[in-house]
């Protein structure tokens, strides 16, 4: 070989190398994101650097103003068009900027913002050796009961860590709903998952109960996350490629450009129903739909109710923001091979959900078999497959998610000598002991059983319309029955808290501080602004409902 076909080899071995360029992040578009990861990183640098004393008063700083401005970032996009006409995908293809994924990002931000002032509750339990405590262990590391527990509750030692990874857990969801290529929807499941497992482990009292609740959480999410890594895998292998836009076309059979290699893999439509499936089944899981709900009430009462309510809200508007991009962005050519599953789904998880919390005597299981039966009255709207469909799954999401973190905030009110007391024995006559925690949790119920002039009506009414208008009115039929299954056990609570004997050994209801204070107060008032007045935000919402491509 000549010398000069040896260089010309090199030259041309290296010439795309030349050719990489630098990569071209919008940062001003991805600020809401950056801003709590950044905050996450700060909190991680406080926990080492600043003193025990001032931690935790660091800590709430942090977190509250990134949260508050990472909001204001939000509205800053959203005023500026990007929910609109400038909607686009960010960040070389990898973060879409449009109108749901800002609008769950709002709701996202603010439910972490109300479900981080319940974290930061010190008032509830009394004073332990004369320092203030809050829900979660004084030293997670220690051993349940041990001496070096003991030792760490008289030093007053509290778990301020919760705050950084409640930071790290809201960075994740901001990046599910928005994800535009199903690494970084990986990537993003991921970052919210671990830190909810931690925070699951946490709780001061029945440490026990609460770590053997994250090890169950922990082991089916890593199922569900393995799930989903296989689908991704199987998906690449269909259409060459994990940006959402391009499997999409491959799927409808409009590629530009088909090399032989993709047009053998084309064919296979083995790869694309079974990854799809497997996709589908991870998003199920995170939403606590049935088949895959096996570990919500097992670790929504295990976790330390603040984490519950935060899990709650939070976990279901970006798993579900992440559902709606998959079945509407990559998927939507595979309509009439999704729409039979998701229905089959839905009635089940409606009418599964409703039917079980009937028998149960733990308010906290109570609440998760409901939010079972939530997520199959949301996916009656995500298998309407309209823009109305879209526009309704949002607003149920926003108005479900005050509600819910305002019920377990009320939750952790009612305490007796072990702590909070769940058994449902226990709530029997609170309206006659302290009529005003009793009242709230009664609007609480009252919205969750779709009443009118509460958000929960608005919400089911916009999401069983846009299933009727979709073609799916047998699935609204199940929906109303399970309603009003549902209803049942809603009630039953408020009968027991007004219309029983309290006993004389009963729970009392500690006095809260501020914080716990605003989180109810703003789930009552968005209850009931959300009822009385929906139209507002329904038209947000469904100017928010068009996803870029």
């Amino acid at each position: 070989m000549s010398a000069s076909a040896v260089h010309s080899l090199w030259t041309t071995a290296a010439d795309p190398i030349a050719k990489i360029g630098a990569p071209k992040i919008e940062y001003g578009q991805l600020s809401p994101t950056l801003i709590v990861v950044g905050a996450a990183i700060v909190g991680v640098l406080v926990e080492a650097v600043v003193p025990r004393k001032a931690r935790y008063y660091a800590q709430l700083f942090v977190s509250v103003v990134a949260l508050v401005a990472a909001f204001a970032a939000v509205v800053a996009l959203a005023a500026g068009g990007y929910a609109t006409t400038k909607s686009g995908i960010a960040a070389m293809g990898a973060i879409a900027v449009d109108g749901p994924a800002l609008f769950l990002q709002g709701t996202i931000l603010l439910a972490g913002l109300v479900g981080l002032f319940t974290f930061a509750e010190r008032r509830l339990d009394p004073q332990t050796h004369g320092n203030r405590v809050d829900s979660f262990a004084a030293q997670a590391a220690s051993v349940p009961g041990s001496d070096s527990e003991k030792a760490a509750v008289k030093a007053g030692f509290t778990t301020t860590e919760v705050f950084p990874l409640l930071m790290f857990a809201v960075t994740g969801m901001l990046i599910f709903p928005a994800a535009n290529d199903l690494l970084t929807l990986f990537i993003a499941l991921e970052v919210l998952s671990l830190p909810l497992y931690l925070m699951c482990a946490l709780a001061r009292r029945k440490r026990l109960m609460s770590q053997e609740a994250a090890v169950k959480y922990f082991l089916l999410g890593a199922f569900a996350s393995a799930f989903t890594l296989f689908g991704i895998a199987l998906l690449y292998g269909y259409a060459g490629s994990v940006s959402y836009a391009t499997i999409a076309q491959v799927v409808d059979g409009t590629v530009p450009d088909v090399t032989p290699a993709l047009a053998d893999t084309m064919g296979n439509d083995a790869l694309l129903l079974i990854g799809a499936a497997m996709i589908v089944m991870g998003l199920l899981f995170k939403v606590g739909a049935v088949p895959f709900h096996m570990w919500t009430p097992d670790v929504y009462q295990g976790a330390p109710t603040p984490v519950t309510g935060f899990m709650a809200a939070a976990t279901k508007v970006a798993a579900f923001g992440a559902l709606l991009r998959i079945l509407y962005v990559v998927l939507p050519g595979l309509r009439w091979d999704w729409r039979p599953v998701m229905w089959g789904v839905a009635i089940v998880t409606m009418l599964g959900g409703a039917i079980v919390a009937i028998t149960q005597t733990d308010i906290k299981r109570l609440l998760a078999y409901s939010s079972i039966a939530h997520a199959g009255f949301i996916l009656a709207g995500v298998i309407a497959a309209t823009p109305s469909g879209v526009s309704s799954v949002l607003f149920y999401l926003a108005a479900y998610s005050f509600v819910t973190i305002g019920a377990f905030a009320v939750v952790t009110l009612v305490r007796d000598a072990g702590g909070e007391a769940t058994h449902l024995s226990k709530w029997a006559g609170l309206g006659r002991r302290s009529p005003l925690v009793a009242a709230v949790f009664a609007v609480f119920l009252l919205a969750f059983a779709g009443i009118p002039l509460t958000s929960g009506f608005a919400g089911k009414f916009a999401v069983f319309k846009a299933a009727a208008e979709g073609g799916a009115g047998p699935l609204v039929v199940v929906g109303v029955i399970s309603s009003a299954i549902a209803a049942f056990f809603y009630i039953r609570v408020i009968v027991l808290m007004f219309f029983s004997e309290p006993k004389p050994e009963g729970p009392t209801v500690a006095v809260p501080s501020p914080l716990t204070m605003t989180a109810i107060g703003v789930g009552v008032a968005v209850t009931l602004v959300l009822g009385v007045a929906p139209q507002y935000f329904l038209d947000l919402a469904s100017q928010a409902g068009v996803f870029v491509r």
